[in-house]
């Protein structure tokens, strides 16, 4: 069976990595390895802006008291589990910062801080703006349908590039 030792990281998932959406097999691996498990429903207490870039890729923006309380999963992830999921996130070429995010449990109402990937600050605000400020409360299954993973993407592509020229454009 093995096992990461102790699941000690909380990590929040809005996103891509939430249960019925494309990256979910990456937590559904490290739960079969017990690197993970599913601890329920969280909203986060403050409000925040989501919303999707490039590639339909979701992105919480840390800018608490903009936008709105977002739903997602929490799960506990083993130090192991922890370095896959920043792998995925991109965490060393800054496509995602993991940063501490305060998720409440609607049904006892307990608080507690936990750490979610947020768009890397070098774009996160700009995306925001030309986002137009609007953002959603969940990232739902019809958005994870626009999803286009890594593979799909075209072959040279860098993501961190892209994003930077589309928030550095003047047009729509």
């Amino acid at each position: 069976m093995g096992g990461g030792g102790a699941l000690t990281n909380h990590i929040f998932v809005y996103g891509t990595l939430k249960r019925n959406h494309p990256n979910h097999f990456l937590l559904q691996d490290l739960i079969s390895k017990n690197d993970a498990v599913y601890v329920g429903q969280r909203t986060t207490r403050s409000s925040y802006p989501l919303v999707t870039g490039l590639y339909g890729i979701p992105y919480l923006i840390n800018q608490p008291g903009s936008g709105q309380r977002i739903l997602g999963e929490l799960y506990s992830v083993s130090k192991r589990g922890l370095v896959r999921l920043d792998e995925l996130e991109g965490i060393k070429v800054e496509h995602y910062e993991r940063l501490p995010v305060e998720v409440v449990d609607e049904e006892c109402n307990g608080v507690v801080s936990v750490e979610a990937y947020f768009a890397h600050r070098s774009f996160g605000e700009r995306l925001w703006v030309k986002k137009g400020k609007v953002g959603m409360c969940e990232f739902g299954v019809n958005d994870g349908v626009l999803y286009v993973g890594p593979k799909d993407r075209p072959r040279f592509s860098s993501v961190i590039d892209e994003i930077e020229a589309f928030v550095s454009s003047t047009s729509d």
